[in-house]
């Protein structure tokens, strides 16, 4: 058994005084009880050792180790440096196997979180501590540890009462009292004679004390060990009657030993009185309870019934108080998580230093040693420079040093075990706190999921039941309004949870690149179905944030230098991450188009010497710019200026085009990402000249009306059905699709699905952006086979992009679902197209010739 004495540093005013006290571990509840004596039936205190860490600094003396809770730290003084670091091993091994054999994890879980942990839990208990690498085990000193040492007396101090525990005076007198009695009859079956529970006070910790106490009754084991301690000692006390006294044959001896009792029996009734004075107070306080109690009993009826409602309102607030303790408690464990993290740093620190420390100590025995080893070499020599004294003191150092080194090795190498296991515990609450993340993320996707919905049978109820009566209607209004305001609560509640929505998701007003979550429509029906869009897409990206976006980062992390692939282009149409987007781009921009040095600051040279005729057009767009984006949204923002300075830049260098309404918004994008205006310069003229086909921004826009009858061909032959519902209803998609094409979707899609658009678009050309066109009317093709009206279809297609919030289905269905089609076809097609467009626009030509030359001849 893991017990023994221990000198405690106890504080008595402001003096430090060593008390011995008797340590037991209890292996139920992993602490650590100590008594006065062996012979002790209640503990003064215990240490929980679940949340504690050890320590041993030998400038505090031989034998002295801390033990540091979260609430205070003890330190213990063992006989020896041997006793010290057994107990220090034997407490380190089992805290260990105590944190691996309780579960802390809550229950009622979700499987997603338990299954991972279960597993871990089954590791950890199979784990055996080796401490061989760090300190080897040491034996065990049954002098000082174990149930021999139980049967001892007791270390004697300076005086009687210093040993005594003024803090806890009914421990005292319930330990003496048993003591005297020395016999289970006096105590009855069901305790002790006296019942001092309600005035024991244990200052380290009230409920501690008594969890220890009731352990220490309620452990079977514990009763022998105590009654065959009291047993040992009796026999072993020298009292007439006992072995001792009947093998002294010589009367002198039975005299001095008599007297010897005498002197003890003494010292112990001076303790005694001191003891008595304390029940004399405890029993003044309960005649004074009972004197209260007699005038409550003599009270009026009603006077009771009302104290008995006092007494029931005095039971609600303890049961708000006891909620108030366990928020306060839920903080606390909080904190404690940090202080753990910043305990190990200093612990490495620590350890860094006394290895330090060692090594300048063992540098300066090596330099001693070679100057001896010098010095000894030539007698002659050391006869005339170094006396027999003066080597006397440095051997004597020397052998200081090495007492030193050896202490210090301990010292580190006990530290290296203790820095193991905390890393270890450290590692196994980062996993519990990585499984509560998982487990909140879906919780809050699972909300937002039930608050979309919710307001989608708001906005169902107010279109399909135009004739409620005006309490319900205005009462769905109602609820309609209090749903698109962002509540006071919600802002309070995100702002406590500011780390788990940072480490998973975070929900702000705008994302990273300064579009706006939830778009401000002036029209109300609008704004309702842009507050469940920012539902949806915040529950998406909750659901797929450990599951898929964790593992893509990951590989993006553990790419090198880029170079064209298969993977490659698996990742980016998979969608870029944040942090890895800006320099992805950069070099799929420097692959086809080659910057310049100097070419951009010439060209602004240029345009400030001289006015584009362009310049006009520019001005008047740079306002209407990515509106629902804070960084274009207002006149004085700083991204302004650097647009209207890339538009007239790429005005000047590329004149057949000039400027073209999109561009503004193609240079825009670009701007958020690159943030480096020339980077966004060479962006643009990679676009407009290397992935778009020629003529596509001209004064005609030719090519770009090509396009669109390539796709409504590619939509005829992908989704037969939809086509043939737009030719029922003479529905012209080009209307809708021409602006898609012309500006690659920006305005049309969700800021985290058009950046994913522009990823592949980017890399692969624009094909890409047929893909997307074709997977947006496949995603929504359901919806709009069941509106049968011309008007509704086209107000459904001018906001139905808004609306498409999972951006991963929307990938697949364009990379996966539908089946591809090379670049070759696609060049061919356009040809085709191209031929037949020019000759319609030849014939129209002729026709206007044709008109012109008859009015001329008609004359006026």
């Amino acid at each position: 058994k893991l017990c023994g004495y221990l000198n405690k540093l106890g504080i008595k005013g402001p003096i430090k005084t060593w008390k011995s006290r008797w340590f037991f571990y209890d292996e139920n509840k992993c602490r650590l009880l100590y008594y006065r004596t062996a012979q002790d039936i209640n503990p003064l205190g215990s240490i929980d050792l679940s949340c504690a860490s050890f320590d041993c600094k030998m400038e505090n003396g031989e034998g002295v180790f801390e033990i540091r809770t979260p609430s205070r730290a003890f330190t213990l003084k063992a006989i020896s440096k041997q006793a010290m670091m057994y107990w220090l091993q034997q407490l380190q091994m089992r805290r260990w196997e105590f944190c691996n054999t309780h579960s802390r994890f809550p229950v009622g879980s979700s499987q997603l979180v338990n299954e991972p942990l279960a597993g871990r839990t089954s590791r950890c208990c199979t784990y055996v501590v080796d401490n061989e690498d760090f300190l080897p085990l040491v034996k065990t000193p049954t002098e000082a540890v174990g149930l021999k040492a139980a049967s001892l007396p007791a270390p004697q101090t300076s005086t009687a009462l210093q040993n005594i525990s003024l803090k806890h005076p009914w421990t005292e007198i319930q330990n003496t009292v048993y003591n005297i009695c020395g016999s289970k009859q006096l105590w009855g079956n069901n305790g002790n004679v006296f019942s001092f529970d309600e005035f024991q006070e244990h200052p380290e910790n009230v409920d501690e004390g008594q969890e220890a106490e009731e352990g220490t009754l309620e452990d079977g084991r514990m009763g022998p060990r105590l009654n065959w301690i009291r047993k040992a000692r009796w026999m072993n006390s020298g009292f007439p009657g006992s072995e001792e006294l009947s093998r002294e044959k010589n009367s002198v001896d039975k005299v001095s030993v008599l007297q010897q009792q005498i002197l003890t029996l003494t010292e112990e009734v001076k303790s005694q009185k001191e003891l008595v004075k304390l029940l004399h107070k405890a029993l003044e306080a309960a005649q004074q309870e009972k004197r209260v109690s007699s005038m409550y009993l003599t009270a009026a009826e009603d006077k009771d019934r009302l104290e008995l409602v006092r007494h029931k309102v005095r039971q609600i607030a303890d049961l708000t108080s006891r909620l108030e303790a366990l928020e306060q408690e839920k903080k606390e464990l909080e904190q404690i998580l940090t202080l753990r993290d910043s305990h190990i740093q200093e612990l490495k620190e620590h350890v860094q230093l006394l290895m330090e420390k060692n090594h300048a100590k063992q540098e300066v025995i090596m330099t001693l040693t070679e100057q001896m080893a010098r010095e000894l070499s030539d007698p002659l020599q050391e006869a005339n420079t170094i006396t027999v004294e003066t080597l006397y003191k440095q051997q004597e150092e020397i052998e200081h040093l090495k007492d030193d080194i050896d202490a210090y090795k301990t010292q580190n190498q006990f530290l290296n075990s203790e820095i193991h296991q905390v890393t270890r515990l450290w590692t196994s609450v980062a996993e519990n706190e990585k499984a509560l993340l998982m487990k909140c993320a879906c919780l809050q996707a699972r909300n937002c999921q039930m608050e979309s919905k919710y307001l989608t049978v708001l906005r169902k109820l107010q279109e399909a039941v135009p004739g409620l009566p005006n309490s319900h209607a205005e009462l769905v209004k109602n609820l309609i309004q209090e749903a698109l305001q962002w509540d006071v609560k919600e802002e309070a509640e995100e702002a406590l949870s500011f780390e788990l929505n940072t480490a998973l998701c975070p929900s702000s007003e705008y994302d990273e690149y300064g579009f706006m979550t939830v778009p401000d429509y002036e029209i109300e029906d609008w704004k309702l179905l842009a507050k469940i869009q920012a539902l949806e897409i915040k529950s998406n990206k909750l659901r797929s944030q450990e599951i898929v976006e964790k593992p893509l980062r990951d590989r993006w992390n553990s790419i090198g230098e880029l170079n064209p692939s298969a993977e490659l282009k698996s990742l980016i149409r998979s969608g870029i991450p944040v942090e890895h987007r800006q320099w992805v781009w950069r070099w799929m921009v420097s692959r086809h188009c080659s910057p310049v040095p100097g070419h951009y600051q010439r060209l602004l040279e240029q345009s400030r010497s001289t006015e584009h005729p362009a310049c006009r057009q520019i001005e008047l767009d740079l306002p209407r710019t990515l509106t629902n984006n804070k960084h274009f949204s207002s006149p004085t923002s700083q991204l302004i200026p650097k647009l209207r300075r890339v538009l007239l830049a790429f005005s000047w260098h590329n004149p057949a085009i000039g400027y073209c309404q999109g561009l503004n918004r193609l240079a825009a994008v670009a701007l958020l990402v690159l943030e480096d205006e020339e980077s966004a310069f060479w962006c643009l003229v990679y676009i407009v000249e290397n992935l778009m086909p020629a003529d596509y921004y001209s004064d005609t826009l030719i090519t770009s009306q090509v396009d669109q009858r390539v796709f409504k061909e590619f939509l005829s032959e992908k989704l037969p059905r939809l086509m043939a519902h737009f030719e029922q209803y003479r529905v012209d998609v080009s209307l809708i699709t021409f602006n898609w094409f012309l500006v690659a979707f920006v305005d049309s899609l969700v800021s985290d699905i058009l950046l994913r658009v522009w990823d592949a678009f980017l890399y692969e050309g624009t094909k890409v952006i047929f893909r997307y066109a074709l997977a947006i009317f496949k995603y929504n093709e359901e919806e709009i086979l069941r509106i049968h009206d011309s008007v509704e279809i086209y107000q459904y297609l001018r906001f139905f992009t808004r609306m498409i919030t999972d951006g991963r289905k929307l990938m697949n269905i364009a990379f996966n679902d539908l089946n591809p089609f090379p670049m070759k076809l696609l060049r061919n097609r356009r040809s085709m197209h191209r031929e037949e467009l020019e000759a319609e626009l030849c014939e129209l030509e002729q026709i206007k010739a044709a008109y012109v030359k008859e009015r001329a001849e008609q004359g006026p």
